[in-house]
């Protein structure tokens, strides 16, 4: 059966009644005639869709074309010329299931309301088409693009949306993301969620494991992006508008002007990242970007957790960073339990960056998001000394002569940096704030 003919029987099912009869009435509607498969066609449909699917028509299209009375008909239509539907009905789409409360977004124009715009404005951001992408034109682009260098040397790509998209994903971030809870081992990107609550469970274990997702928002497929949205209960013309809006294909123009990593061993990541940048993808920068990135690991966060329990430890993820930690047995078994990490990770579309894996025993010092965790989480006597030793010089010497990277406000630097210190520890913090309030800023 050819692909229009379905969507036109689709549409016409759900605008009917929907029993085997009605199907059959609205099918003969379509046609202008009632041809000997239509009544088997009614009844395969309705056997597999009791309820009518109001939120998927083209998921009910696909699948009249897979029914063994569609097929029929395809292979009788073959020997001669094929009619086009009589009547071409229009259905409209609505949410069925809506079990975290969200806006209801029965259809486009309903999301158009929502957001403010008009229906050929919701068209433009959300891009169907991908046109951005083929295009070198600033004003046409919706995200601004830049890099940074990393501390590992290799290159971030970050995709910053121009202000009324943003303004745009603020919103679907603060009525609709905010209201779907992720998975509890998901620790950023969340209320109550920080790097204390995801370094704290891992603290006093005989083996901590460190390892890090490459490219995580990059590897998250608009076609993921779209599943968490029709999951939410959103009809599939609105999931597909909403993972538009939330997603971006990098132009080919401004990867161009993306250096390479200088380091030869980054440069194979280097081109992955490039792969994963001209399919669309959470953009980094975006509003939207961290919220969906932790509900797409979802999955991930659920094997990884069971995994973990299954040898009798724990397991937390901070954005990209994942944490495992147990007691007995761990520092016998860690290579295949490395093993089985990577395998469920893949598994989930994800890649592990095997520069960033690391097995930390007890004996050393244990550290995870800057926090050392042999007993309890604290910033490390290392850089506190670093901090005591930069407030002793700007008190003796000024704050200028400390200042080698010329912040632009040195003091509210330093100021964050006490504050991350005192948040883990009260004493160390207290002693910094003392020192950093003696020193004369003025000069």
């Amino acid at each position: 059966m050819r692909a229009d003919l379905a969507r036109a029987l689709a549409a016409g099912y759900l605008a009917g009644d929907w029993t085997p009869e009605g199907l059959t009435a609205s099918g003969r509607e379509v046609l202008g005639r009632r041809p000997q498969w239509l009544t088997a066609l009614a009844t395969q449909v309705h056997a597999l869709y009791p309820r009518p699917p109001h939120d998927r028509p083209r998921e009910l299209a696909a699948v009249i074309t897979t029914c063994p009375a569609a097929q029929k008909a395809g292979r009788a239509r073959a020997r001669r010329p094929a009619a086009a539907p009589v009547t071409q009905p229009v259905s409209p789409t609505r949410m069925l299931t809506n079990r975290w409360r969200l806006p209801v977004l029965d259809d486009l124009g309903a999301l158009a309301r929502f957001l403010d715009l008009n229906a050929g404005e919701l068209d433009w951001y959300a891009d169907p088409k991908r046109l951005a992408r083929r295009t070198s034109t600033p004003a046409l682009q919706h995200y601004r693009v830049s890099h940074v260098t990393a501390p590992s040397g290799a290159i971030r790509v970050l995709e910053a949306p121009k202000a009324t998209l943003k303004e745009m994903q603020r919103r679907l971030l603060d009525e609709v993301l905010g209201g779907i809870p992720p998975h509890d081992a998901a620790r950023g990107f969340r209320p109550g969620g920080s790097a204390r609550s995801y370094a704290a469970p891992h603290a006093g274990q005989a083996v901590v494991l460190h390892l890090d997702l490459e490219a995580f928002f990059a590897s998250v497929t608009v076609g993921r992006v779209y599943g968490l949205f029709r999951t939410a209960g959103y009809p599939e013309s609105v999931a597909h508008a909403l993972a538009g809006l939330t997603t971006s294909v990098l132009p080919l123009s401004a990867w161009r002007a993306v250096p390479k990593p200088r380091d030869p061993g980054l440069v194979d990541a280097h081109w992955r990242l490039g792969r994963r940048l001209a399919a669309p993808h959470l953009p980094q920068g975006a509003p939207t970007s961290p919220a969906l990135a932790n509900l797409a690991a979802y999955r991930l966060d659920v094997r990884l957790t069971a995994l973990a329990a299954s040898w009798g430890g724990r397991y937390t993820r901070y954005a990209d960073d994942l944490a495992l930690s147990g007691d007995r047995g761990w520092g016998r078994g860690t290579s295949r339990l490395l093993d089985a990490i990577e395998e469920v990770v893949v598994d989930e579309g994800f890649r592990l960056n095997p520069r960033k894996t690391g097995v930390m025993p007890r004996a050393g010092r244990q550290q995870l998001t800057g926090l050392v965790v042999n007993d309890r989480p604290r910033v490390s006597r290392a850089e506190v000394d670093r901090l005591r030793a930069i407030l002793h010089n700007c008190a003796r010497h000024g704050p200028a002569s400390q200042n080698r990277d010329d912040h632009p406000s040195y003091a509210e630097h330093l100021r964050g940096r006490i504050a991350w210190v005192a948040q883990h520890d009260r004493t160390r913090g207290a002693r910094l704030i003392a020192a950093w309030e003696a020193v004369d800023w003025s000069r």
